[in-house]
């Protein structure tokens, strides 16, 4: 044991199994705290002068006090409580505020020109800006062909603030008929709708909470900012980024040049900076007081992995600006439910967004004219235990990779040439001849042993972890759901354990000082390789998310290099092989005093020395001599212990003493010359190889096992979750690969026992709970010709998991439950069956007998005329709902033109997509209004029967159905079936909507 603790930091078990284990274990809890806990927002209430905490908390409660989707009546009521708000913040800050006379204001100039110096906000209540666009189809069979996509007629009901810049003048540019000042600006937006089954605390009240706190920022004596600030609350994200759609369309979008969008897709937890235009708007985000960003999610919305999209795709799309996009993430079980609320988020939730959307808006408001106007680099970004983001531009980072795969090989193979220069580079050695008069003799050097031993580690134990990804996709397949870091421990575990116990074997069969060289001389090659393919995807796909494997690389090489540098410290192979060769009759005794083999205490083995043979053949490898006298005691006595060192009886003879003393830095049977390499290095090379490729690889890996891992609800894959795991397990422990044949058996047995607890937990475990709710999305729709009500409720298709549910709620008894799969939400299938009656439209109370059915037909008019017009085919239809302001024309056949009465003048490709339209979405900021629509169609590339003249062309029919959705759910006994729903489903479920309408109600048409 003395011998064992005489080098605290030697290459030998001991300090091997607690340096690794301290290191990992500390880096592990560092980066899953840093990721988890939420930073806790000040004592103080003010934290920065001019905000209040106390006020956005209780902003967000009264904007997450009820559902309030565009369609409902609850979203008006938020809208003027938000025009409310901002006038009061604009009151406190500068007395006046808007308080004037506002007639006045719209017919004197002059007066107007005061206001202006004194106010710095104008409110701009938008009220006419209507938006029509398309969104394209889905891809069908080859990559040109898609399916009809849908078009949308949206009118705004937006709220604007324009907080004036120093650099913006005093003239109202808007009403005077200026040009737009040619500063820039910069615009940033919350969308203040929420979904008809959540109540918005996160998806989207927290950014609108933020942004209500940033214009009394800005707002306030001394805060002006240079250039000017859009501040934009967009009614309508929710359905088709509408809201910002119509944005497009008021003067002030052509004001901003850069933009912070403020989005939320979870329920709580941190906001991640996941999308940028490029580096230079990126740094704007650098002063950010909790950084929490990853590139890896912007590389998937470019790639299409991501397919939600957030208001910053028209922001960049439509106009052009360059910006960054932050959002709340996760849990996904509580997006979109109503788990989005105030009581499943926290004030510290609001300060994390708050505490980056201030100094990122200073940064982007006080940069430079120019800074922006020249087209921006592709950017890295990536933040370090949440206190700083790295930043840099894409073409440096494939700079560096270029770099590395020239000069890292040249470097190695000049270490190399060096060592064989010098006669030292043992690894690839198996025998040195050695030349005593007139006969050779070949002593054995196996510098080969060990060479094969790593593949094999690292593919047994990758497959081990592979084959439980597969095994629990059959058995269990959903249990990442609620349980991703079971999933974790079960992977890590099963890795190490497997790993260590073929590195234990291989090194007790055949020990080698050469193992930890060889194994990282393995890994360089595959990271090499690795390396190409990333830096082919950063030059031609513009793909910054393999950053980690860029520095993950770098690691390797300068590990190996340290490694290959050990080899100096060892004897010429030249004077090893003479030193153990056999006695040269005498001649120079003294030359061989102090060798590792002389006298019979120390003798050579026979793995070091073989007897000549006539024309000098040699004998097989690894077939031993006779043993004799002289036959080394590193032979064949090796203790059956990986343990610790050999031990001698000391020897009152100077030499022997000596020898004894190399003998004992021999490790367990290994290499004889090994005695001389340093035993510390290792140290070096394992912090080398693991501290920055765990920190960027684990902070990657949990980011993304957060992103995915309850998406299976939308109809993800179930593989991605589980070989994401997988990968990036295998990744995160490949640094300790090269060591782990040093390992006591204390810590793979524990991990041995926490796979087994794991393991078996993930095959048997239930996959949902209260807190992991499996999310199902609910549709009632009401043929309102014959009465009929369908329910459905869509959710995965694995197991029996739906079909529970649906039978779980009483109006289900004695019904046939059809279940087929569906059509909205690609991997999902659908379950329907006749539910309770809907009374989204007012009708005589329940206690008069009236059954709800009677005035279905009232509930939606609509009329239809064709124009009598022989060159093409167009018809003009006229329809109205009652209470509410969303409706849509849905057709069994494409349309390929089409007009809104009303709406503003649009080229047909940007209300129409190539492929044409299969339903026209239309959307009022009044209750009950008409619509008036003329659409025409058969002149889009649209195929007829042979033989059928034009003039029949000309005058084909045209079939489908009008369709008046219904969203609000505050009021209990309005849509019966979702109450039963919400009451009587388990509870490990939550109900989520599954088209804009909780009720949806049609009548067919033919033209």
């Amino acid at each position: 044991m003395k011998t064992r603790l005489s080098n605290p930091i030697g290459f030998t078990p001991l300090p091997v199994t607690i340096i690794s284990t301290l290191v990992y274990t500390t880096l592990f809890v560092a980066l899953l705290v840093t990721h988890i806990v939420v930073p806790s927002a000040p004592s103080s209430r003010t934290p920065i002068a001019h905000i209040n905490l106390t006020e956005a908390w209780l902003d967000l409660q009264y904007i997450s006090g009820g559902f309030h989707p565009y369609n409902s009546r609850r979203n008006d009521e938020t809208r003027d409580w938000l025009l409310e708000r901002i006038e009061r913040i604009l009151a406190e800050n500068m007395k006046k505020g808007l308080m004037f006379d506002r007639s006045k204001y719209l017919h004197d100039a002059q007066f107007r020109a005061s206001i202006a110096k004194q106010n710095p906000a104008v409110v701009f209540s938008d009220m006419t800006s209507n938006a029509t666009f398309s969104i394209e189809g889905r891809k069908i069979n080859d990559i040109s062909k898609k399916e009809p996509g849908v078009s949308v007629y949206f009118e705004g009901t937006n709220i604007i603030v324009y907080i004036r810049g120093s650099e913006d003048g005093d003239e109202d540019w808007w009403n005077t008929g200026q040009e737009t000042p040619e500063k820039g600006g910069v615009l940033v937006n919350a969308h203040y709708d929420s979904v008809s089954t959540g109540y918005g605390a996160t998806d989207d009240g927290v950014g609108v909470v933020t942004i209500l706190q940033l214009i009394k920022y800005f707002t306030s004596e001394g805060r002006k900012p240079k250039k000017g600030i859009i501040a934009l609350f967009n009614n309508g994200e929710e359905d088709y980024l509408n809201g910002a759609q119509a944005f497009q369309k008021h003067r002030l979008s052509k004001f901003p040049r850069t933009f912070l969008n403020l989005e939320g897709a979870g329920a709580g937890g941190k906001a991640v900076m996941f999308r940028s235009t490029d580096a230079e708007v990126t740094k704007a985000y650098k002063k950010s007081r909790y950084p929490f960003a990853s590139v890896l999610s912007n590389d998937a919305f470019k790639r299409g992995i991501i397919k939600s999209e957030t208001d910053y795709r028209v922001f960049t799309e439509r106009l052009g600006l360059r910006g960054l996009d932050v959002a709340f993430f996760e849990p996904r079980a509580r997006y979109h439910t109503d788990r989005d609320d105030a009581r499943h988020t926290s004030i510290d939730s609001i300060w994390h967004m708050l505490s980056a959307a201030i100094p990122t808006m200073e940064a982007l408001s006080s940069s430079d004219k120019d800074s922006f106007d020249s087209e921006g680099s592709g950017a890295v970004w990536f933040d370090l235990f949440g206190q700083i983001l790295a930043v840099f531009k894409l073409h440096t980072l494939f700079a560096l990779s270029l770099a590395l795969l020239v000069v890292t090989p040249l470097i190695l193979i000049i270490i190399g040439a060096v060592l064989y220069r010098l006669d030292k580079l043992y690894i690839f050695s198996r025998k040195r001849q050695v030349q005593h008069g007139e006969t050779d003799e070949s002593v054995l050097l196996h510098g080969w042993k060990g060479f094969f031993q790593y593949p094999f580690l690292v593919l047994l134990s990758s497959a081990a972890v592979i084959g439980l990804a597969f095994l629990v996709i059959k058995l269990n397949p959903y249990i990442v759901y609620s349980s991703p870091y079971a999933v974790w421990s079960m992977m890590l575990s099963a890795w190490v354990f497997v790993a260590w116990f073929v590195s234990c074997a291989a090194d007790f069969l055949r020990p080698s000082a050469l193992t930890r060289l060889y194994s990282l001389l393995w890994l360089f090659s595959v990271s090499w390789m690795i390396l190409v393919v990333v830096t082919v995807l950063e030059r031609r796909q513009n793909i910054a998310g393999g950053y980690f494997l860029v520095f993950y690389f770098a690691a390797v090489f300068i590990a190996t290099s340290i490694a290959f540098l050990e080899l100096f410290g060892l004897p010429r192979k030249s004077d090893y092989a003479d030193e153990v060769s056999p006695s040269d009759g005498g001649r120079n005794p003294s030359r061989r005093s102090h060798s590792i083999s002389s006298g019979s205490r120390l003798a050579r083995s026979s793995e070091d020395h073989q007897t000549p043979t006539n024309n000098n053949e040699e004998q097989p490898a690894g077939e031993d001599d006779r043993a004799t006298e002289t036959t080394s005691l590193l032979r064949n006595d090796r203790p059956t212990t990986f343990a610790h060192y050999r031990h001698r009886d000391q020897d009152t003879n100077d030499d022997q003493a000596i020898n004894e003393s190399k003998e004992r830095k021999v490790y367990l049977g290994e290499q004889a010359w090994s005695w001389s390499l340093p035993t510390w290095p290792w140290v070096l090379e394992f912090l080398l190889l693991s501290v920055i490729p765990i920190i960027l690889t684990g902070e990657i890996a949990l980011f993304l096992t957060s992103s995915v891992y309850q998406t299976l609800a939308d109809g993800s894959s179930i593989m991605l979750p589980y070989f994401a795991i997988a990968f990036f397990a295998i990744l995160l422990l490949i640094p300790v690969s090269p060591f782990i044949h040093r390992y006591t058996y204390h810590i793979p047995v524990f991990l041995l026992l926490i796979f087994t607890g794991t393991l078996i937990y993930n095959l048997l475990a239930f996959p949902f709970s209260a807190n992991n709710r499996l999310k199902v999305y609910f549709n009632q729709h009401v043929d309102l010709d014959t009465g009929i009500t369908t329910v459905s409720l869509t959710g995965i298709k694995g197991g029996s998991f739906l079909q529970d549910i649906t039978t779980s709620i009483p109006s289900t008894a004695g019904q046939e439950i059809a279940c087929i799969d569906s059509t909205v939400r690609t991997g999902l299938q659908q379950c329907s069956w006749h539910g309770l009656p809907p009374r989204t439209v007012p009708s005589p109370p329940p206690h008069l007998g009236i059954p709800p059915t009677f005035g279905y037909a009232d509930w939606l008019s609509f009329n239809m005329s064709r124009t009598t017009n022989t060159t093409r085919n167009e018809a003009h239809i006229t329809l109205y709902g009652k209470n509410t302001r969303a409706c849509k024309i849905e057709f069994d056949t494409p349309i390929s033109d089409f007009d809104v009465e009303g709406a503003a003048s649009e080229a047909r490709s940007e209300k129409v997509p190539k492929d044409g339209s299969k339903e026209i979405r239309l959307w009022s900021r009044t209750w009950e209004k008409p619509w008036h629509v003329k659409v025409r169609w058969g002149n889009q590339g649209q195929s007829f029967p042979v033989g059928m003249k034009k003039q029949q062309q000309r005058r084909q029919g045209l079939n489908g159905k009008v369709v008046c959705l219904w969203s609000d759910a505050n009021d209990s006994g309005v849509i019966p079936a979702l109450d039963e729903a919400w009451q009587f489903v388990p509870a490990w479920v939550a109900i989520s909507k599954a088209k804009d309408g909780l009720v949806e109600g049609s009548k067919r048409f033919l033209i």
